[in-house]
């Protein structure tokens, strides 16, 4: 973590620790790049097991060179600028993570709940640097996630590679019609479920959109020649033709429900 992003996670942190009934706070892993990184962003999640404070008095709390504030009442974050540095403090219920671990390992019937959403949240709580910790709360949220067994991995490996078959249909529908923005919305699925079961078969959570490529890349278990057909799929070049990515669809398909 770079010095300046050190010193304005501490700041953040020196504040809400203060609040009744806070928990625990982590940190990112967006706010590891450099700050001059696009990518970049100070993320706190904030997690609480009483109340917070209202918008207006957290926007005094924050400091006076807090700018651009904004704040979503449904989704519970914060929005800010503090000095050049882009903030977001995503507010969690521990009684609501609770609920949502507990989908992962005793309320196996109520999987179906984060079939569409997926694993991320789970990433986070799992990843995230421990930045402030209360109780040790934290700790048995992370002891959980780290010990579900294999029939949570097994059910969603069986909904993820479900929707990857789905979209290798598709991609091979709208090849044959011609469609080509019908293609393009069926590669992103199809390549995101492909990965999506990848995760599953080598037990990991899924991580940040923007962590598929090289987390995938890099698993443990995974078909031969997988990285190469990856990145020749996702290739640019002229020669990479709309009927050579549904061939190595079809070629990453089959080497993943063959794992």
């Amino acid at each position: 973590m770079k010095l300046k992003t050190k010193i304005m996670a501490d700041r953040f942190v020196s504040v809400l620790s203060q609040w009744p009934g806070l928990e625990c706070i982590t940190l990112n892993e967006a706010a590891m790049p450099d700050t001059l990184d696009p990518y970049f962003a100070l993320v706190l999640d904030v997690f609480h097991s009483g109340p917070i404070p209202g918008p207006d008095e957290r926007r005094t709390l924050y400091g006076a060179d807090v700018a651009a504030f904004e704040t979503s009442n449904q989704t519970k974050k914060d929005r800010l600028l503090a000095g050049d540095l882009p903030v977001r403090l995503e507010f969690k219920s521990t009684a609501q993570i609770e609920e949502l671990v507990s989908f992962a390992d005793t309320k196996r019937d109520s999987l179906w709940l984060i079939k569409d959403s997926g694993t991320y949240g789970f990433y986070r709580l799992v990843h995230g640097e421990i930045m402030y910790n209360r109780s040790g709360w934290i700790d048995g949220i992370r002891k959980r996630l780290l010990t579900v067994d294999n029939e949570f991995w097994d059910r969603l490996r069986e909904v993820n590679q479900s929707k990857m078959e789905h979209f290798l249909n598709d991609l091979g529908a709208a090849l044959y019609q011609g469609d080509d923005f019908f293609y393009l919305i069926s590669a992103s699925g199809f390549i995101k479920h492909a990965c999506l079961t990848l995760f599953c078969i080598n037990r990991r959570f899924e991580p940040s959109h923007r962590g598929y490529y090289s987390q995938a890349a890099a698993l443990p278990m995974l078909p031969d020649s997988f990285a190469a057909q990856l990145e020749l799929f996702l290739s640019q070049a002229s020669e990479s033709t709309l009927e050579r990515r549904y061939a190595l669809a079809q070629l990453i398909a089959r080497g993943i429900v063959a794992l």
